[in-house]
């Protein structure tokens, strides 16, 4: 039953494969019945299925054969499918097969056979051709059994050798291509016997044995390729009406004289003579006299031989080309004589042919060759005059000429023949006219450029040049030699120009021209060349477009650090101004050092310690220069800047971090100091937001940097608090009391940094008096906790603290402020209480707070506040006391008021209602 169900979905998958619409599909289908196939069993299946599975072999059969609509098939798919329709066949095979079924099956199995042949699979070809020999032999047996007569069984078995003879010659190929040279020849053997009943295959059997000789000669198996030619030729002589024709024979016989000479020509040279000898009778062809030639050269015959070949061939109408070619075998093989007389012909022979060039072109190439310059270089004069009056060369002769000529001029500057490579320029020159713009003609001028300037013909090589820009004018090599002359005239401004234009064509290159770094051999030449000649702005500019240019970052890097050296060198002695505009380039060449360091650095040790260096040499010399930028705060904070940025490609050890901490206090100090004195609010908040990232910054390398090592003395906390509190405050920020807390519990809070804070807190834009009181009673504290008081600080203090605890309108004032500038008024005059303590507080002070107590009182006692007048006069009194010789001048004045004051309290007291 399973049997069963294999053959009807085998035929299923058949009907289907030819309703197939799409290549995919119909893969996919082709796949499965291969690999079904092999699975069948010839036993199984009755007759009625095996008739259905019959028709359907060949009707997949058919459909292989038409299949030139609908899907493709590729040629492996149709073998695969003639393999399929024949394994059906044989399926269906039964004990005594019909004539008619044993021929379809001998066809099918023949072109199964020769396909897998085609296709390389050996194994599947011979199992399919061994069945097809099978059955023929089969064939002819049942055939031979029905004869009636001789004539019958001559007949039948004519029928049945025309068959055999293809499946034997499918049987050769196999072998050949297994490398079964004994089988092959079998084959062919059998196959040269059916040929004598069967002459029209001659031509086929012939040309199959011409290809097996191509195959092994190719393979170099040179006996069985002699082997396979041979019998070729004999097979395609035995019948002149279906022989391949001459020109084929000659063919033939001309593969089989290669055979012989490339084998061993020692021992197969007469062999080789007489087959291209045969072949040269055969047929006349270029190719058989060539090889003639070369036989006789590779044999070392004498030069009347070859002399006498070589008159033959001219003999003949061949193209010139074959001609030029025996030239050149001649003069390989050391006859040179024969070689150049035989060119001399040549050159006679074609005269009238516009292809004469090549000849004549060819001859000066030999001489040159051989050294023979002087001979080369009448030719070429000829040439020279024969174009400029009568015959002009093609274009195409021309152009190699011109290649020929600049190939020796080249030749003789590289050895430094400067003269004699201008010479042959000038030949090169010769053929081109007045006016013409070409641009080989701009290159040509640039080349005889060269050779002047080498021999120091300044005024030649100018011409030259102006020539090269008439026909190239934006050439960057027309520009270089442009550049190169000014610069030995001296003509700086030129040589400028000249740079511009060359990185202007530079960026217009094609990539062929960038990618193999001509540009960047050019810039880095010119720079050599200003050196060399003192000529350190020229220098600058070129290197300059060298650094943009170059694609090598190592190569980059180092010509910035040439241009850095070449502008600090200048510095010294120019004026401020020059000084600010040196600093600004420099900015910039540090920049683009950054930018080519700032790059993915590959895992190579090599190349890892370079950027290291060299992000060293960039971070110092950028902290130098920030240093002499005293009179420029920008250009001071962009450098400190980018010394940090460099130092980040730098390990992070104690000195690259200490650097890096400065570096970033400094530029964050300096965007403090501008932002002071920046009056636009929109470039102030830029300014201080920059300085909070820096600070921001800092402070990580700063937690760092502490964890390497103690740093008692160090103020960085300090001031990282003071400068954040700063920016903070001036940006509105209401952390800044907090940032006050952090500064009061630094270890080491010292007066002048309360002070500092206190100022910063209402320093315009920032007004902060709640902060600026807590920074100052801060000052208070630590002054009272010393063992021998600053006096003065102190006084400057409580100064700073009335002034904000007393606003400018008193009516503003409620009982808690008065209360709280009383304090301080006390607190001054208990320092003033202190005999020792008297002396050291400044007078003009007391006097301040003796005019601030007594203008309060009396601003009070103009509101009708009586008593609190009384008060604050009577506390300004108090400092009286204190004012020395100074009293005498407030005394009078002040008792007067003071008076009318009691007065008027008294006054007041006696219109109040008394107490019961």
């Amino acid at each position: 039953m399973e049997e069963e169900s294999n053959l009807m979905e085998m035929k299923g998958l058949i009907q289907e494969l030819m309703k197939r619409e799409t290549q995919c599909n119909v893969s996919e289908v082709i796949e499965k019945l291969f690999s079904e196939i092999e699975n069948m069993n010839q036993e199984s299946g009755n007759k009625s299925q095996k008739d259905q599975i019959e028709e359907s072999a060949v009707n997949l059969w058919n459909w292989t054969v038409m299949r030139k609509t609908g899907p493709t098939i590729s040629d492996l798919q149709r073998i695969k499918l003639r393999h399929i329709a024949c394994k059906l066949m044989m399926f269906c095979e039964v004990s005594n097969p019909p004539e008619e079924m044993m021929r379809r099956e001998i066809l099918m199995a023949m072109k199964t056979g020769k396909g897998w042949v085609d296709v390389g699979n050996l194994t599947l070809a011979n199992e399919f051709l061994e069945i097809a020999m099978n059955s023929l032999e089969k064939l002819y047996a049942q055939l031979t059994k029905k004869s009636t007569s001789e004539a019958d069984t001559h007949v039948h078995k004519a029928d049945v050798e025309k068959d055999v003879f293809k499946v034997l010659s499918y049987q050769a190929e196999s072998a050949v291509a297994e490398g079964d040279f004994q089988k092959a020849v079998t084959c062919v053997q059998r196959c040269k016997d059916i040929l004598m009943r069967l002459p029209r295959e001659s031509c086929y059997l012939s040309l199959l044995c011409y290809n097996f000789g191509v195959e092994t000669y190719e393979s170099k198996r040179y006996e069985q390729s002699s082997f396979w030619l041979s019998q070729s030729y004999e097979i395609g002589k035995m019948d002149k009406t279906y022989s391949p024709g001459q020109e084929m024979l000659a063919r033939v016989l001309r593969l089989l004289a290669t055979v012989y000479l490339e084998w061993a020509y020692k021992e197969y040279q007469d062999k080789a003579i007489r087959a291209i000898t045969m072949a040269n009778e055969e047929n006349l062809h270029p190719a058989g006299f060539f090889l003639k030639i070369k036989i006789l050269l590779k044999g070392c015959a004498s030069d009347e031989d070859v002399g006498s070949a070589v008159s033959e061939f001219l003999h003949h109408k061949f193209s010139l080309d074959i001609f030029l070619d025996t030239t050149k075998l001649l003069l390989e093989h050391e006859r040179e004589a024969i070689g150049f007389n035989f060119l001399k012909s040549v050159t006679q022979l074609f005269e009238g042919s516009p292809d004469v060039g090549k000849a004549i072109l060819l001859h000066i190439e030999l001489l040159l060759q051989r050294m023979k310059e002087p001979l080369a270089k009448k030719m070429v004069e000829d040439i020279i005059a024969s174009h400029s009056t009568r015959k002009q060369l093609t274009p195409e002769i021309l152009n190699h000429l011109h290649h020929v000529l600049w190939d020796r001029a080249a030749r003789n500057y590289e050895v430094k023949r400067y003269s004699e490579a201008l010479s042959w320029y000038k030949y090169s020159l010769s053929f081109y006219s007045t006016g013409q713009i070409d641009q080989n003609l701009a290159k040509l001028q640039r080349n005889m450029a060269a050779c002047y300037l080498h021999l120091e013909q300044l005024e030649k090589a100018h011409e030259s040049v102006e020539e090269a820009e008439r026909c190239d004018p934006n050439s960057i090599f027309t520009q270089f030699y442009v550049y190169k002359i000014a610069v030995l005239e001296k003509k700086s401004q030129k040589a400028s120009d000249a740079i511009v234009a060359m990185g202007k064509s530079a960026a217009q290159l094609d990539t062929l021209l960038t990618d193999g770094i001509m540009t960047t051999n050019l810039l880095s030449l010119a720079a050599q060349i200003a050196l060399e000649n003192e000529q350190q702005s020229v220098a600058i500019k070129a290197l300059e477009y060298l650094s943009q240019f170059l694609q090598d970052n190592q190569q980059a890097l180092t010509a910035l650090k040439c241009l850095i050296r070449l502008v600090l060198s200048k510095i010294s002695v120019k004026s401020e101004e020059e000084i600010a505009n040196y600093m600004e380039t420099l900015l910039t060449y540090l920049t683009a050092a950054l930018q080519r360091l700032d790059v993915p650095i590959r895992e190579e040790s090599k190349t890892l310690d370079t950027g290291v260096s060299e992000a060293h040499w960039f971070r110092k010399i950028a902290w130098n220069l920030a240093v002499q930028c005293e009179n420029c705060p920008r250009a001071m904070r962009d450098f400190f800047v980018i010394s940090f940025k460099f130092s980040q490609f730098c390990p992070p050890d104690k000195a690259v971090l200490l650097a890096q901490r400065t570096c970033l206090l400094m530029a964050a100090a300096i965007n403090l100091d501008m932002g002071r004195n920046n009056l636009l609010p929109t470039v102030q908040t830029e300014l201080l937001t920059q300085a909070l990232k820096h600070i921001q910054s800092c402070r990580e390398i700063w937690k760092v940097l502490k964890q390497t090592g103690d740093f008692p003395k160090d103020r960085t906390d300090t001031l990282l608090l003071l400068y954040e509190f700063e920016a903070r405050a001036k940006l509105n920020d209401l952390s800044v009391g907090s940032l006050l807390d952090q500064v009061w519990e630094l270890p080491e809070v010292d007066i002048k940094t309360l002070e500092t804070i206190a100022s910063l807190a209402m320093e315009s834009p920032a007004h902060y008096p709640s902060v600026c009181k807590r920074a100052l009673k801060m000052v208070l504290t630590l002054l009272r906790k010393q063992e021998t008081t600053d006096i003065v600080t102190f006084s400057k203090c409580l100064h700073s603290l009335v002034c904000l605890s007393l606003p400018s309108g008193i009516t503003e004032a409620d009982t808690y402020v008065l209360e709280e500038a009383w304090g301080y008024f006390e607190d001054a005059l208990r320092i003033l209480g202190n005999t020792v303590l008297q002396a050291h507080y400044p007078q003009v002070e007391i006097i301040w707070l003796m005019t601030r107590a007594w203008n309060t009182g009396i601003y009070q006692y103009s509101t009708g506040s009586y008593k609190e007048a009384e008060q604050w006069c009577g506390l300004g009194m108090r400092f009286l006391g204190h004012l020395g010789t100074l009293k005498s001048s407030y005394e009078s004045q002040m008792t007067g008021l003071y008076s009318e004051v009691l007065d008027k309290l008294d006054n007041t007291k006696r219109f109040l209602p008394k107490e019961e």
